[in-house]
């Protein structure tokens, strides 16, 4: 596998983000068996960093599968983990619909739900922020098909309020993974032993839909 991800030598990037990549990718397989696989990574050339996929106006640059079977290439093994990461200090992806499903929302909605789940005494999972201003929700497997039907009980629709479920077939990527220029994925909630056990969409759904509904609200007055 490690031959698949074209590992070369032109990648330029410090010792210490090198280890952290490693070092993440193994504690995500290794303490909360989370599969993982490599994406793609920045290289630097005249002193910018492009994406190792080649594409000047690439999407996610850094950020995103680096072969189209990144799904089996995807691995629970700590081992396999650290040898893969080991060899090229890649970007961290985590495939959804198999430990986790992930709600994508924007950042001013995730920052409101999440003060609204802490006033509500609420468990919820471990959560992502990500520089292009998304904060991702992580709970139990099968969200995809259950979050329309909840949003549309509670008014809204998902596409309307730009709430979107990240499950089967798609990835997410992980703290500490650079998105170009932009800054790194972090975490807004770090995993810990006590948010090991996922909860299920219908827990946090309410809170997060209502501030994805209110956010949506806002930018439309906003606009001209």
């Amino acid at each position: 596998m490690e031959e698949t991800i074209g590992v070369t030598d032109a990648a330029q990037i410090p010792k210490q983000r090198s280890d952290q990549l490693l070092d993440s990718a193994v504690r995500y397989a290794e303490e909360r068996h989370w599969d993982v696989f490599p994406g793609t990574w920045l290289e630097a050339a005249e002193g910018v960093e492009r994406c190792s996929c080649g594409v000047p106006s690439c999407a996610s640059p850094g950020a995103h599968p680096a072969t189209a079977d990144w799904a089996s290439q995807a691995t629970g093994s700590a081992t396999a983990a650290r040898r893969m990461w080991s060899k090229q200090p890649a970007s961290i992806l985590l495939p959804t619909g198999r430990s986790f499903d992930a709600l994508d929302v924007p950042d001013s909605a995730g920052f409101l739900a999440l003060a609204r789940m802490e006033r509500m005494d609420l468990t919820f999972g471990p959560v992502t922020c990500t520089p292009d201003r998304r904060m991702l929700f992580f709970v139990l497997p099968g969200a995809g098909a259950k979050v329309p039907d909840l949003v549309r009980k509670l008014g809204w629709t998902p596409t309307a309020i730009d709430l979107v479920t990240r499950g089967e077939g798609d990835y997410v990527a992980a703290p500490p993974t650079r998105l170009g220029g932009m800054g790194a994925v972090q975490w807004a909630r770090r995993p810990t032993p006590a948010n090991r056990w996922l909860p299920d969409v219908e827990e946090i759904i309410s809170p997060l839909a209502y501030s994805c509904g209110r956010e949506a609200a806002a930018a439309r007055t906003r606009r001209p």
